[in-house]
């Protein structure tokens, strides 16, 4: 067995039983306390409350084990397996012209990893989340979110796929140099136009109706100095019965967008100290941050495509005969994600490091006990463990642990 080969079995074997470690400490915690609420929560949650988020982190926490398992098993199906070697055979005897050959290739695979995971999509949506009672979703709407995420991914990827596979064609060995500022002007322009083009695909987005909650609204966008194209209303409720806020866009696009859902179960001045939140991280540059990171880490892993690109090796070791640009591309998508997982806890950390500034923000503009007690209930309704793992949470968790995050909330307002 090559080494490279025997390295990569390792690399993914190791990830691939550390997920499974650690959603078995998930479940073996969240059953652990599932029958007491802690302290803190005792006056807002019920313990019937409390036993369903149990319930439902176990069912989503064994699911998602199964579907790692798949996805490993469907990874190296396709790499030492001959998976990709055999679609490019299959589609060398159409005949097709570099780079149309190599983008047809890549989307045969994209759309065969689509498949695998699908069945996990419906189950996920008709079985686990309406057992809960979050699914609002119906198999047409989830037909035509699926028809119309594919028809995004070729229209929009397709001819960023084209463009990369002729750069890896015909651009010399610094063909990645010049490949970055395409992809980084892709990143920008789908940012750019997701709020005004993408998202409406998908949802409607209503101007904000309660005239004093606008007010309130307006008030602390004013008062934290920002700048966007207004509050909007989703019909989240469409789909799922899960509350939630996000800014979404860049520059004069920007926009702040509550679920229908979330301002069913908030007060004003809830939503006002979430809303204060959410500011906080753009005021706090956090968007900004992670969004050069996002470019510079890109930057990187184009730089060891291309040096893996040139390596013969890379391709044997992974089950290609036939050495191309597009099979380089393929391996390193599908190989990357086993090494880089483990600087998982890495990228959790700096994330909740901004969740925690992002509510002293809130704190300082808003109310701190109302972030508190609209947390509380977003806890209650979406159904979120209050006691996860924490190793799992440290690897994982991209927001603090409710226990923690709450306490520093109501020291605050104390």
């Amino acid at each position: 067995m090559h080494a490279l080969t025997l390295l990569f079995l390792v690399v993914l074997g190791a990830a691939t039983a550390l997920r499974l470690w650690l959603a078995s400490r998930q479940i073996a915690a969240v059953r652990a306390h599932r029958e007491r609420v802690p302290e803190p929560f005792s006056q807002a949650i019920s313990l019937a409350d409390h036993r369903k988020a149990a319930d439902y982190a176990v069912a989503r926490t064994r699911l998602s084990s199964v579907e790692v398992l798949v996805h490993a098993f469907a990874i190296v199906a396709l790499t030492i397996g001959g998976g990709i070697a055999a679609m490019d055979a299959l589609w060398r005897n159409a005949g097709l012209n570099p780079p149309w050959h190599g983008a047809v290739v890549v989307l045969t695979v994209l759309l065969s990893l689509t498949a695998i995971g699908l069945p996990f999509a419906i189950w996920r949506t008709f079985r686990l989340e309406a057992r809960f009672g979050f699914n609002r979703s119906t198999p047409a709407l989830f037909t035509a979110d699926l028809a119309k995420r594919l028809l995004l991914s070729a229209a929009l990827g397709g001819p960023l796929l084209i463009a990369v596979l002729m750069l890896m064609e015909r651009g010399g060995s610094w063909w990645w140099l010049l490949a970055w500022p395409v992809w980084a002007a892709f990143v920008l322009t789908v940012t750019w136009a997701r709020p005004r083009f993408i998202a409406p695909l998908f949802n409607r987005f209503t101007p904000l109706a309660d005239a004093s909650l606008r007010s309130r609204v307006e008030s602390l966008v004013e008062r934290c100095g920002f700048a966007s194209k207004g509050v909007f209303v989703v019909d989240g409720s469409r789909r799922t019965a899960h509350g939630n806020a996000y800014f979404t866009g860049v520059g004069r696009e920007k926009r702040i967008v509550f679920f229908d859902t979330l301002l069913e179960r908030l007060g004003d001045a809830e939503v006002e100290a979430v809303l204060a939140h959410e500011l906080g991280h753009f005021r706090l540059l956090h968007v900004r941050q992670r969004l050069l990171v996002e470019l510079a880490a890109a930057l990187v892993a184009l730089a060891l495509l291309a040096w893996l690109a040139q390596q013969p090796d890379f391709y044997a070791a992974l089950g290609i005969p036939i050495p191309s640009p597009h099979a380089a591309l393929l391996l390193f998508a599908l190989a990357a994600p086993a090494f880089t997982f483990f600087a998982t806890p890495i990228a959790a950390w700096w994330s909740r490091r901004h969740e925690l500034a992002a509510d002293d923000f809130a704190a300082g503009h808003a109310d701190a006990s109302a972030l508190a007690a609209a947390l509380v209930k977003l806890y209650r309704d979406n159904a979120s463990t209050l006691v996860p793992d924490r190793i799992h949470s440290t690897f994982y968790d991209t927001h603090p642990p409710p226990l923690v995050r709450i306490a520093r909330l109501r020291a605050r307002s104390a």
